[in-house]
């Protein structure tokens, strides 16, 4: 009796875990510098009926400690009903946490990225379930409608804008709403197998990485997940690439970890509103301002660099001379976005 109450108990704690590991995306890795931007690329045509559009991102291989670019594909739904919620980037604690995207009845948050092809930030406007079929939106769905008869039109409004991640300097300001959150607690399912296969393949593909291809992969998207030999290139980066792409960048191309990694003081043209005096008195205040930035620049600058020879003496660990960048860069940031709110707040006083 008491072993029977056990393994009902044991069976009760199972489903519990299993409902809980489904319930959210999972957060897995972080890069401490953004992805490139999504590359512009055409939709393959779809192979048949129930297929659903899963949009290509940029993903983090640590061994090569590269971001690749995950081609889109079309894949099979893997439930009647269920919809794909794109995997995203978001800033964090000053580093780019990657969120693992999900099948669900209903699309969660994706961070406001516009991966196109009806993912344009909010939803998804490519196609919709209905009585059992699913039925595409031909203005945005790549559809063979010889083939494929349960289809509609419905226009709808691209931004066009590329930028990769959440939050952070550069990134889409877009917060969840309650009802993605809750859409993100329900019961999903992760990448279906063909998923797996076909981001693995990605992964192994050297061409895929960011550093070799600039931005603009030559597989961008596939008819069929692990299909890479009919693939479509993309036409073009999505922006300029930089070695260390994301916002706030510093002479490096990457997110300034220093003060001395940013980029030069960009002095505002002397003013001229035909008003000597007042001009003047700008131009003095203009120039406080910098002396005062630029001091403060420094004495970050030597503050960090004696951190430096202080861990070099106590031979710090490969983890604490990591969490000291990690925090030299949130300070670098914070100084860094500080004194963009002087200038600004000195510019509205002029004007004003």
């Amino acid at each position: 009796m008491r072993m029977r109450i056990l393994a009902r108990i044991l069976l009760l704690a199972l489903a519990v875990l299993s409902v809980a590991k489904t319930s959210s995306a999972q957060i897995g890795i972080s890069v401490t510098f953004g992805p490139p931007a999504i590359p512009v690329y055409e939709q393959p045509i779809c192979p048949g009926d129930g297929y659903i559009w899963t949009p290509g991102y940029w993903a983090w291989d640590d061994d090569a400690g590269d971001y690749y670019w995950v081609p889109g594909t079309w894949v099979l739904a893997p439930e009647v009903g269920y919809l794909w919620t794109p995997p995203w980037w978001g800033w964090e604690g000053g580093r780019y946490l990657f969120h693992e995207g999900y099948w669900g009845p209903h699309i969660g948050f994706y961070g406001g990225i516009n991966y196109g092809f009806g993912y344009f930030g909010v939803g998804f406007v490519g196609g919709r379930w209905d009585g059992g079929h699913f039925f595409y939106n031909r203005s945005v769905a790549n559809i063979n409608v010889v083939n494929i008869h349960n289809v509609y039109n419905e226009t709808v409004i691209n931004n066009n804008v590329h930028i990769s991640y959440n939050g952070g300097p550069g990134g889409i300001d877009r917060r969840a709403t309650p009802e993605e959150e809750r859409w993100g607690q329900e019961r999903h399912i992760g990448a279906v197998a063909a998923q797996t296969e076909h981001f693995q393949q990605a992964r192994a593909n050297r061409e895929l990485r960011a550093s070799m291809n600039q931005g603009r992969p030559p597989i961008a998207a596939t008819g069929r997940a692990g299909e890479f030999r009919e693939a479509v290139p993309a036409r073009e980066a999505g922006a300029p690439y930089h070695p260390s792409a994301g916002g706030n960048e510093g002479r490096g191309g990457g997110p300034a970890v220093h003060p001395k990694e940013l980029p030069a003081f960009q002095r505002p043209a002397p003013p001229n509103t035909g008003d000597a005096n007042r001009d003047r008195k700008y131009q003095q205040q203009q120039d406080k301002l910098f002396a005062k930035q630029e001091q403060e620049r420094q004495k970050l600058q030597q503050k960090q660099e004696q951190e430096h020879q202080q861990m070099d003496r106590q031979n710090a660990s490969q983890q604490q001379r990591q969490a000291t960048e990690q925090r030299h860069q949130q300070q670098t940031q914070q100084m860094q976005e500080r004194h963009v709110q002087q200038q600004q707040r000195l510019q509205t006083r002029q004007h004003r």
